[in-house]
């Protein structure tokens, strides 16, 4: 595998699965040569649960993605949970607003002031999950790379996040999807990315922004995304640390699509 990583898949890839049958499926993700996790989606269960299950199974979560308010609001209790089950990283996948509409309101996008907030609420948190031997992370999707007031947010977050406390986990395929191109932001950004999430989709040619219609889930490798030049910018400019396979829908048996992933990963040469 690219970068001497070992192999890594996101849960949220089985969260189906697992809300069925947990011990079942993670046996299964071990099966398809998986060795580390990251969490999401997980079962409502005791920590202590979680952890003996994963132990059971072969795999080690080093990372989990926590909403906003698990980030922010609820750390405290956050970080005692993530610890028990032992990760490194913990990351928010999605932004919170500065003044939360009630219940039921419409809202719009995203404003400057918004990603701002996200940006203060990030530091604090990474100075308070930094004293706990834990790195905070912010993971993407396609939002974030539309432009708001002429600045596009993403980039926003990357320079109010301070680099010493804050690391970005990159979504290389909703990066591709928003029109983005992952080798270029990593190249503009050095040492400021520590982990991918590693999907395919078919894209439409020349399309700049695609919709999730136009935006097709398929396995690595049978896509639209070529990985090559992406692992080959990280090892001139970052230190990843881990790559997590995330296969968000099957049209395949689950089983044979996580295996063809993680198939094309461990043969992906740079």
């Amino acid at each position: 595998m690219p970068l001497g990583l070992t192999p890594g898949i996101q849960l949220y890839s089985v969260r189906d699965q697992m809300a069925k049958d947990f011990e079942g499926t993670l046996a299964a993700v071990r099966g398809a040569g998986y060795l580390k996790v990251e969490s999401a989606s997980l079962p409502k269960k005791p920590a202590s649960e979680i952890r003996k299950a994963l132990d059971q199974a072969g795999l080690k979560c080093v990372s989990s993605h926590c909403s906003f308010t698990d980030v922010t609001k609820d750390l405290d209790a956050t970080t005692e949970f993530e610890k028990t089950i032992g990760v490194s990283y913990i990351i928010c996948p999605g932004p919170g607003r500065r003044n939360p509409p009630s219940a039921g309101k419409k809202v719009g996008p995203l404003t400057i002031d918004d990603w701002k907030y996200n940006a203060e609420e990030f530091n604090k948190t990474s100075e308070r999950l930094k004293k706990a031997g834990i790195t905070f992370g912010y993971h993407n999707h396609w939002a974030e790379f539309q432009p708001v007031d002429g600045k596009v947010p993403y980039e926003l977050l990357l320079e109010l996040c301070e680099p010493d406390k804050a690391t970005f986990e990159m979504d290389c395929g909703w990066v591709r999807v928003a029109g983005q191109d992952p080798a270029a932001l990593m190249k503009k950004y050095p040492q400021r990315f520590s982990m991918l999430h590693v999907k395919d989709f078919h894209l439409p040619p020349n399309v700049s922004f695609a919709t999730h219609e136009e935006a097709k889930v398929t396995e690595l490798g049978r896509g639209s995304i070529d990985y090559r030049p992406i692992f080959a910018q990280a090892v001139e400019n970052q230190k990843i640390t881990h790559a997590f396979v995330e296969q968000e829908a099957f049209d395949i048996p689950w089983q044979e699509s996580l295996k063809v992933d993680a198939d094309y990963l461990k043969n992906l040469s740079i």
